[in-house]
């Protein structure tokens, strides 16, 4: 089953079981999702559906920082509730390990030597580790590991 008829599935479920916390994150992403293929006129297929998920956990943890920032932790606790429900959607994220590891293969396939060829590393690391890993973490390390070349 897609990423979509999952979600779909779950949306039933949820109102079924009367959950509604988990109901309005569920309808949340899948009102994104129906958004972007009304602008684009495409069906979102699993990777963009993906991409989306974590574009709404990053806005969700920036939320957290700016909320408790402002010393608010009741709405913190919320945005924070709603990460847990997005994550259950997204696979298995890159321990840093593995990340390294993934990143030194790039830097070996892309014939990378310095700074300057970060552009061809990020491309090739960003396509194996789409959904699994935060760019910023991955952009930390490519930058980490091309200035120890």
């Amino acid at each position: 089953m897609s990423l979509k008829g999952q979600l779909t599935e779950d949306m039933k479920s949820a109102m079924k079981a009367g959950d509604k916390d988990r109901l309005k994150v569920v309808r949340l992403i899948l009102a994104a999702i129906k958004q972007i293929e009304v602008d684009t006129r495409e069906e979102l297929d699993d990777a963009a559906v993906l991409t989306v998920l974590t574009k709404m956990v990053k806005q969700r943890r920036d939320s957290v920082d700016q909320f408790e920032k402002g010393d608010r932790e009741d709405l913190a606790a919320i945005e924070r509730a709603e990460i847990l429900v997005i994550n259950t959607y997204l696979p298995e994220q890159l321990s840093a390990e593995e990340l390294a590891s993934i990143v030194d293969e790039a830097i070996k396939a892309s014939g990378a030597e310095s700074i300057r060829d970060m552009g061809k590393v990020m491309g090739q690391v960003k396509a194996k580790a789409a959904g699994r890993a935060d760019m910023g973490a991955v952009s930390a390390t490519v930058k980490e590991r091309l200035n120890a070349l």
